[in-house]
């Protein structure tokens, strides 16, 4: 039995999740309800027809795994009941939210935010007031200025877990006046309870790529969740507590990253949804003045995948028309490579001259690079750029020692620069052309 006569969810992925009256009480919120709405993987289902998987569902599942972590990290750690409770039900709520901003089709759509400004964040504000608004400004704005608000006081302070908690977890930073809740005993659990949240061996992750490969069919996202929860700990540097994981384990966080990057190439960067989001890029500046996202997040709880097409089908933009009747833009040609300073330079300019090709051709083609990291860092060392993010994973030797992630797994070192992926898409009215000048542009070059 639950405290507070809370209820069992089935979940495909980790079988039966426990969430307490209070808690509920939150997920049963129309902020919480609109990611029932929201595909996590945007426009993939249009490849993998079984990816149709809401952000309702993964944050379900992050809360989890969030407290299996926490469990397992303060194991050795000697706290009040109330103190144990406080942070852990904290971290629960933090992976709970920690999407609650998301726009329709997840990232696919963030251009159509308006300025961060105008969401007046007050302290929660960061970076320069002109950059265009991401999820995590909605998340931060939903969580202390909403009806949603209000709920969470009333149902946590009994507890000592306030809204803001949430948010300097989320945003591993305390604005200023704030009493840093999470300092008990001389040491400080921000960092540590954040990484559970977003680091190299996170509870958002951990559930992810098990999630998505599931959905999209592929076997390419699973790993050891349970040993790499299991190895888990805790490192010590001054007053603050980070993310630890010992070394034994580390076979199985290469696993994971190997995991992610399989899935980036195979699944996130597919060449079907990046293709219809091109065009969806092509709509937005031909036709910005249909959609804009508000800034008012009472009007934002609107906002889902269903309003999106709704928009879309409503709108005469060629390029609404194609995406609403699966009209896409095919792939010609791709390249592929691994690039150790984030830039597409080692893949030459076999593309930029098609694409040229084509354009004298007059035949309709759009050249895109799409890259992503697998690591939030660049390479570290003596090359590490300077402003460079600090690593937030150390490998934990038995008799103690620890090392940075980048200086104990030569894998880590492999991956931590930007998968480059160049192609060139095409108007597939125009196909029988486009292959014929690929076929005199690259011959034998061509890649596929």
């Amino acid at each position: 039995m639950l405290k507070r006569h809370g209820a069992r969810i089935r979940d495909p992925i980790h079988g039966s999740l426990g969430f307490d009256a209070d808690e509920l009480a939150l997920v049963d919120h129309r902020a919480y309800q609109r990611l029932r709405l929201i595909k996590q993987l945007g426009l993939a289902d249009l490849a993998f027809p079984g990816a149709t998987h809401t952000r309702f569902a993964h944050g379900l599942g992050v809360t989890h795994v969030a407290a299996r972590m926490f469990d397992g990290v303060t194991r050795d750690y000697e706290l009040t009941a109330g103190e144990r409770q406080r942070l852990r039900t904290t971290l629960r709520l933090a992976a709970l939210f920690h999407d609650l901003g998301h726009a329709p089709l997840s990232h696919t759509t963030e251009r159509f935010m308006p300025p961060v400004r105008q969401l007046e964040l007050g302290p929660w504000m960061s970076g320069s007031r002109d950059r265009r608004a991401g999820h995590e400004d909605y998340t931060l704005k939903i969580l202390v200025d909403s009806d949603l608000t209000e709920l969470f006081r009333r149902r946590f302070r009994d507890r000592g877990v306030e809204p803001e908690h949430v948010c300097a977890l989320l945003a591993n930073r305390l604005p200023e006046g704030m009493a840093n809740p999470f300092h008990i005993g001389g040491r400080n659990w921000l960092p540590l309870l954040h990484q559970c949240v977003s680091s190299e061996v996170d509870a958002d992750r951990m559930d992810y790529l098990l999630r998505d490969s599931y959905f999209a069919g592929v076997p390419y996202g699973r790993y050891d969740s349970d040993w790499l929860i299991e190895n888990l700990t805790t490192v010590e540097r001054g007053v603050d507590l980070h993310l630890g994981l010992h070394a034994k384990a580390s076979f199985g966080f290469e696993d994971y990253l190997l995991s992610r990057y399989h899935m980036f190439m195979s699944v996130y960067f597919h060449h079907v949804p990046i293709g219809y989001e091109l065009m969806l890029t092509r709509f937005f500046a031909e036709s910005a003045h249909e959609l804009r996202f508000p800034a008012n997040i009472e009007q934002y709880f609107d906002c889902d995948d269903m309003f999106l097409q709704i928009r879309l089908k409503r709108s005469d933009n060629p390029w609404a028309r194609r995406i609403i009747e699966r009209r896409g833009y095919r792939m010609l040609a791709e390249e592929k490579g691994l690039s150790q300073d984030g830039t597409d330079a080692e893949l030459g300019g076999d593309l930029e001259l098609l694409h040229q090709r084509l354009e004298e051709a007059q035949v309709p083609a759009i050249l895109h690079t799409v890259q992503g990291r697998l690591s939030k860092y660049f390479s570290f060392g003596a090359s590490r750029p300077p402003g460079a993010s600090e690593p937030d994973l150390y490998f934990v030797e038995e008799n103690g020692r620890t090392f940075t992630i980048d200086n104990y797994s030569p894998l880590y070192r492999r991956y931590a620069g930007a998968a480059v992926l160049k192609r060139v898409y095409v108007d597939p009215d125009a196909s029988d052309r486009a292959e014929r000048v690929l076929n005199l542009t690259l011959g034998g070059r061509r890649q596929r």
